[in-house]
């Protein structure tokens, strides 16, 4: 059993320029993953995919590897993750004439995860051989069977998911969970079975919402510097 870290980065960013290696109370953003991956005793390795020299650099600083440079088609703003992965694992293998059983991707833009979070995940996945996904998530604050609702093509308002009988109180909705990238654990097979995690069997590693604060714009990085002075 080999188990790949992955941290995933490329140098251009629209919400936050510079976001990857932007000083977050003192280190650069990516410091944090790369220090709280290192901590875990269940990768075996762990890679920058990158297509950024001062990320690369930046990287290195803090201990991590970067064995090879993410190449131009892989790093524009459409590019998708899984192309990357497949990318990544594959150089990796004919690099280190290995095989890789399982990707263990862990995003720069949840600062606040820790090695239980990215373990926690791992073990998830181990643990049921007919998952081939297991992703990161907490329970949001919006419920999509309460209180979301979306446009019809009528033009008006509705629930976004709909039950038999109208739901009134938050507690009983079922319970739901949003996505952060803190930890995405992928089966090599599911990587070329599907063309994208959601056509696989997914399981959720839930984890903390004060943990899975995902940095998409300059707010949220005060949020996350907030969360961090104040612990």
């Amino acid at each position: 059993m080999f188990i790949l870290g992955t941290i995933c980065c490329r140098g251009g960013s629209k919400g936050v320029p510079g976001k990857n290696i932007k000083p977050l109370s003192g280190k650069p953003l990516i410091a944090y993953t790369v220090v709280t991956a290192k901590q875990s005793l269940l990768l075996d390795d762990i890679i920058i995919s990158t297509d950024d020299e001062q990320i690369a650099a930046t990287s290195k600083l803090y201990g991590a590897n970067v064995p090879f440079m993410r190449p131009a088609n892989l790093a524009s703003d459409t590019a998708s993750k899984w192309p990357v992965f497949i990318h990544a694992l594959e150089t990796y293998e004919k690099m280190n004439n290995v095989v890789v059983d399982y990707l263990v991707d862990m995003d720069v833009t949840v600062p606040l995860k820790n090695v239980a979070d990215i373990d926690g995940a791992i073990k998830l996945a181990l643990s049921d051989k007919n998952v081939d996904v297991v992703i990161t998530g907490y329970e949001p604050e919006r419920n999509p069977y309460f209180n979301m609702m979306e446009i019809n093509a009528d033009g008006y308002a509705e629930i976004v998911k709909k039950s038999n009988k109208p739901i009134v109180r938050r507690q009983d909705a079922p319970t739901v969970y949003s996505l952060t990238p803190a930890a995405y654990v992928v089966k090599k097979s599911a990587l070329y079975e599907f063309e994208h995690w959601s056509k696989a069997k997914c399981k959720i590693y839930p984890m903390p919402r004060e943990r899975a604060v995902d940095i998409d714009t300059e707010i949220d990085f005060k949020i996350v510097e907030f969360l961090m002075n104040n612990k």
